[in-house]
C-alpha cells in the first residue's frame, strides 16, 4: 500500500527536530492551520517601529526617564515566546530613557510552575543577555511585598525584586487561555510573579470576567508601567507585537490575536490529531480543538514531543498517587465522558506519573508506526483525518467567541 507523509514541527526548545507522520494513501488527511500560521516573523527594525506605537501609553523611553531601577518580567518555558527576538529594541528604548545596564534585572514569571536553570534562560534570552544582566526565577512561596487586597479579596503579594524596581515592564506571549481568554497583559503579574496564596485566590474566581479583572486591578495597584504582548506564528516566531498600557494594549492585542489563532474546524472526522507544538510541556491544552473535530466514537491523537515531560505545577500538578496541588483532580485535563472512543498519545518521552493528564484510559506509544497500527485496527479506506499542527495555540470560531465574551467587546 502506498503511503503519504506529513511533517510536523516538534521539539520546541530542544532542537526543533520535526516529526514525520505516515498515513495510508487511501485516507483523507487534511492539515488545519490557524490563520496566522504563516505570518512572517518580525525583524528587529519592525519591533523597534512598533515600540514607537504604544497603545494607551507614552513610549517606553519616555516612561523610563528619571527611573532608578528597571525589572523586565518574561514568561517561562511553558510559553513559546522567543524573547530574544524582541529584546534588543526594548533595551534600546530603555537606554534612550536613561536606564543603564546596571539598572536592569530580569525575572522569569514562573507563577506556580517550577523554576528554571541556565540552559532555559539562554533559550529565552540569549547567552549574551545572561552574561550581562542578572536573571532570576520567581519563587511562589517566598520573598514578597504585600501591596494590599483587590476588590475581589485577592491578596496582592508580589515578587520582591519586581517591587524593588520603580520601572516595571514585561515581555510575554499572547496565547489563547481558557480562564483569562488570552494570556499576556496583567496575567504576567498575577499569577506570573505573585505568591501561591495570591494565585490560588485568583484562580478560584471562576465566574465571568473576574479572574482577569482581578489581575488587572492588581497590576494597577503595583503601578505596572509597560508591556510588550507578542503573537506567535506556526514556526514559534514572533510575528506581531502590541505594546503599551497593561490593560489597553492587551485589549488591542486580543482583537488581533482572535483573528491570528482562529482555525477552521474539520468536523466529524474519524481521527483528530493535535500536535502539542509549540507548548508540548502543556500539550493537553490542545484537547479542545481536537475534541470539537472528532466524530462520535472516533479517535483523538496527541503528538507530544517534550524532552522535559509535563511542566512542574505546584498548584495544578500531581504530587502523589492520589493527590496534588490545590487545583489538581485525577481527571485534570482530558476528562470523560467525551464523544471520542479512544485517546492515543504519541510521545518518545513517557513518564507514568504524567499519563493521567491525558485521561486515565489514554493509550501511549513511543513510535508513530505503533500508534498508526492501532489506528488502522478501527479505520480503513476513506478514513477522515484532521491534523492541527499547533494545537496548543489554535482556537475554533466558537471558542474565539467565548474568549471575546470575557472582554465585553
Amino acid at each position: 500500500m502506498d503511503i503519504m507523509k506529513i511533517e510536523m514541527r516538534a521539539n520546541e526548545w530542544y532542537g526543533d527536530a520535526p516529526v514525520e507522520l505516515e498515513f495510508p494513501d487511501d485516507w483523507a488527511v487534511h492539515e488545519q492551520r490557524m490563520a496566522g500560521h504563516d505570518a512572517p516573523p518580525l525583524s528587529l527594525k519592525k519591533v523597534a517601529d512598533k515600540l514607537q506605537q504604544p497603545v494607551g501609553s507614552p513610549a517606553l523611553s519616555t516612561i523610563a526617564k528619571g527611573k532608578r531601577r528597571c525589572v523586565i518580567i518574561i514568561d517561562d518555558m511553558t510559553r513559546p515566546t522567543k524573547t530574544w527576538q524582541m529584546l534588543p529594541p526594548v533595551l534600546d528604548e530603555l537606554h534612550r530613557g536613561g536606564i543603564t545596564d546596571d539598572m536592569i534585572s530580569f525575572v522569569m514569571a514562573t507563577g506556580t510552575h517550577g523554576p528554571r536553570m541556565l540552559p532555559e534562560f539562554i533559550k529565552k534570552l540569549g547567552e549574551d543577555t545572561i552574561e550581562k544582566y542578572c536573571v532570576f526565577n520567581h519563587n511562589t512561596y517566598d520573598n514578597f511585598t504585600d501591596v494590599g487586597k483587590t476588590s475581589y479579596g485577592t491578596p496582592v503579594q508580589i515578587n520582591r525584586e519586581v517591587m524593588n524596581c520603580d520601572l516595571k515592564i514585561a515581555i510575554a506571549a499572547m496565547i489563547p487561555h481558557g480562564q483569562f481568554g488570552f494570556g499576556g497583559g496583567a496575567k504576567i503579574l498575577l499569577p506570573g510573579v505573585s505568591s501561591y496564596e495570591s494565585t490560588n485566590h485568583n484562580h478560584l474566581l471562576r465566574e465571568g470576567l473576574a479572574a482577569r479583572l482581578d489581575a488587572e486591578e492588581a497590576a494597577r495597584m503595583v503601578n505596572f508601567d509597560f508591556i510588550v504582548n507578542a503573537l506567535i506564528n506556526g514556526n514559534q516566531d514572533v510575528s506581531d507585537i502590541v505594546c503599551g498600557d497593561v490593560v489597553e494594549a492587551h485589549r488591542e492585542g486580543v482583537k488581533r490575536a482572535s483573528g491570528h489563532y482562529i482555525t477552521r474546524i474539520a468536523e466529524n472526522v474519524d481521527i483528530s490529531i493535535t500536535n502539542g507544538y509549540p507548548m508540548a510541556n502543556e500539550g493537553y491544552k490542545s484537547f479542545k480543538i481536537a475534541r470539537e473535530s472528532v466524530k462520535e466514537g472516533g479517535d483523538v491523537v496527541f503528538i507530544i514531543h517534550s524532552a522535559e515531560g509535563a511542566r512542574v505545577h505546584y498548584r495544578n500538578g500531581r504530587w502523589g498517587m492520589d493527590y496534588g496541588g490545590h487545583g489538581w483532580r485525577s481527571d485534570m485535563y482530558v476528562r470523560r465522558p467525551w464523544k471520542m472512543k479512544r485517546v492515543i498519545v504519541f510521545s518518545p518521552y513517557i513518564m507514568k506519573s504524567e499519563m493521567r493528564y491525558y485521561g486515565n484510559d489514554s493509550i501511549w506509544f513511543k513510535s508513530w508506526n505503533d500508534a498508526l497500527n492501532t489506528l488502522k485496527e478501527a479505520n480503513g479506506p476513506g478514513t477522515k483525518v484532521a491534523i492541527y499542527p499547533c494545537g496548543t495555540m489554535q482556537i475554533s470560531e466558537s471558542e474565539v467567541e467565548k474568549a471575546l465574551a470575557k472582554f465585553n467587546f
